[in-house]
């Protein structure tokens, strides 16, 4: 059983109430638009992290994290990117290689709207946890937890981090 932090478009804001909830995971997933390492640096001193970098990241955010994060979590497929879409918007540059081997869990980033949505067609759950960070649109920061255990996604949970 793995309890999962996951959030996205911190921007390089990084503060204590979410540092809470990073010490209640078992790892944590980013899913891109880190800003400063600082950020991703405070997380790995904590928890096991697992990320990719989005389309604000610098050279050195990309040189430590991929673009694109697949692996395997207890017996769950999981693929995470920034730029992924949703389903029946997948982005173009990734349709083709995700209906050909689509994950069970599909994670994106980059549009700071938290929705998680069941695709029928591909047959997986399509998770973003909108935007933790203060920079963009979005009028209140998100975070999703979740715990993955053998094959099961469950106890699914949205935390408000309050207004930006």
């Amino acid at each position: 059983m793995k309890k999962i932090l996951l959030l996205s478009d911190t921007h390089s804001h990084l503060d204590e109430v979410m540092l809470k909830y990073v010490r209640l995971a078992d790892e944590v997933w980013h899913a891109g638009d880190i800003g400063s390492l600082e950020v991703t640096d405070a997380i790995k001193t904590l928890k096991p992290l697992r990320a990719v970098y989005g389309n604000i990241d610098n050279d050195k955010a990309r040189m430590e994290f991929p673009l694109h994060n697949q692996f395997l979590c207890e017996e769950v497929q999981v693929w995470i990117t920034h730029i992924g879409g949703y389903p029946g918007k997948y982005n173009p540059a990734i349709r083709a290689a995700l209906a050909a081997n689509p994950p069970q869990l599909f994670i994106c980033g980059h549009s700071h709207i938290l929705k998680v949505q069941f695709d029928k067609t591909l047959n997986l759950l399509h998770m973003n946890p909108g935007a933790a960070g203060k920079s963009g649109f979005h009028q209140l920061r998100t975070m999703l937890r979740f715990v993955i255990e053998g094959a099961q996604i469950k106890e699914l949970e949205i935390i408000e981090l309050g207004a930006k």
